[in-house]
């Protein structure tokens, strides 16, 4: 894992991550694991609860989930996102980001995906004066 992410790409991710929050209360994370036996979607769901993103006060965060010898992206919005979003809009997403990965961008497509959801999350939740920092922003990485 180490080889396609390393720490320099892991802090370009971070860096995405603060800009695309910044003028939203929503809450990007990436988790990057190396295998995914099943549906991915499904372990991203998982994965949003272990990291208690399922908590944030406006039901906004959003998580990109990798498994990297699997190939496998799964992109999961929490309720008060997807109740806003036009229906393909995760795959459109996803579809850029592959784009770039095929490409050999893998950092690139992942801070273009964050960048894309950072917009749709300004659009629906804007910052508010207070608004906090709910969740890391630090890559969080699996098994």
């Amino acid at each position: 894992m180490a080889k396609l992410l390393s720490k320099k790409e892991q802090q370009r991710i971070v860096e995405a991550i603060r800009e695309a929050e910044h003028q939203t209360s929503g809450e990007i994370r990436v988790h990057v694991e190396s295998r995914c036996p099943g549906d991915p979607l499904e372990r991203a769901k998982e994965v949003f609860v272990q990291l208690n993103m399922h908590q944030t006060a406006e039901r906004n965060g959003v998580i990109i989930y990798l498994a990297l010898k699997d190939r496998k992206l799964a992109i999961w919005g929490d309720k008060g996102i997807n109740e806003k979003v036009p229906d393909n809009f995760w795959e459109d997403v996803k579809e850029r980001m592959i784009a770039r990965f095929k490409n050999g961008q893998f950092t690139d497509g992942l801070v273009e995906g964050i960048g894309m959801i950072g917009e749709k999350l300004r659009t629906y939740f804007p910052y508010q004066q207070g608004d906090v920092n709910e969740l890391s922003d630090e890559v969080s990485l699996g098994e």
